[in-house]
């Protein structure tokens, strides 16, 4: 038997490796590359947001002392502390007999003016018509020139005191009225809507103008003031919301309150601005004088 020479061997061996690939590729489908999906784009992101926190107290915008405005001696003692007024209430009285005496005199003053008021009105009338009788007369030749200048005279004198009764009743009047004052000083009246707090006054004390009598204080609506670092200037605005919560009570209520104003100054002492928020909606774990913590987002 004859060898085959080597390339006729080779030859023949990568023939059959060619016809086997043949019949591989012929049987199995080519194969597809997906192309990757696109690419969907990111979601803008919402503008950074800083929470600064700040204390301040609650307030309220009246919030005042009553004074006495006249000396004299408190009488009675109408609305003790705790209890609700509303504006004009009765709050104590002094002691008011002298006043009313002297506005009473003063009354009866007027009373006698506009009568004597009334007499030279009655009198002018009667000096108008001597006045015109003897005009008459004297056309006629019948009396002299002296009674016609007497009954002129008698008319214009009568006229002057009208004027002068006029100006002693609008006198009396002004009197009337200043002593009227002074009896509505002897009345102590709520000057608001709220709640009277201290009381500095008993029954019977004797009291000078200008002395403290009561504390009022209204109860809503609730503000809070506070203050922020000047470079927070322009990163809070009037009509903004905050959250103030109390300070002290354990697990606070979160409470939303709406800027009312911003300071357009800076405190050169401090450099702060002050800012004020009202307290909205219904706030009864709140009063006026306790410490808040205010939570402000400010932007960047």
């Amino acid at each position: 038997m004859k060898r085959l020479p080597l390339a006729l061997l080779v030859i023949a061996a990568l023939a059959a490796v060619l016809a086997s690939t043949a019949c591989n590729s012929s049987n199995q489908p080519p194969t597809v590359v997906a192309a990757p999906p696109p690419t969907a784009p990111a979601p803008a992101q919402p503008a950074e947001e800083k929470i600064f926190v700040a204390t301040g107290p609650i307030v309220v915008e009246n919030q005042v002392d009553v004074l006495a405005l006249r000396q004299g001696v408190v009488s009675q003692i109408v609305t003790d502390v705790g209890q609700a007024v509303r504006k004009g209430d009765l709050l104590a009285s002094l002691d008011d007999r002298q006043p009313t005496a002297e506005r009473d005199a003063a009354a009866a003053k007027v009373r006698s003016v506009e009568a004597d008021l009334k007499d030279w009105e009655a009198e002018t009338g009667v000096a108008e018509a001597d006045y015109r009788r003897a005009q008459a007369m004297h056309d006629a030749g019948i009396n002299t020139q002296e009674a016609l200048d007497h009954a002129h005279y008698k008319l214009i004198g009568s006229q002057f005191e009208i004027d002068k009764a006029k100006q002693d009743l609008s006198n009396a009047q002004n009197t009337l009225r200043v002593l009227e004052l002074e009896l509505e000083k002897t009345r102590i009246c709520a000057p608001f809507d709220g709640i009277v707090a201290r009381r500095y006054v008993r029954s019977g004390q004797s009291v000078a103008a200008g002395d403290r009598l009561f504390w009022v204080t209204a109860v809503a609506p609730l503000e809070v003031r506070f203050t922020l670092p000047e470079q927070h200037l322009g990163s809070i605005k009037k009509g903004q919301t905050v959250t103030v919560v109390s300070a002290d009570i354990p697990s606070p209520v979160e409470h939303p309150a709406r800027v009312l104003d911003v300071s357009p100054v800076v405190d050169p002492s401090s450099g702060t601005i002050e800012v004020r928020a009202q307290i909205e909606g219904a706030a009864e774990d709140l009063r006026p004088g306790m410490l808040a913590r205010i939570r402000i987002a400010l932007a960047r």
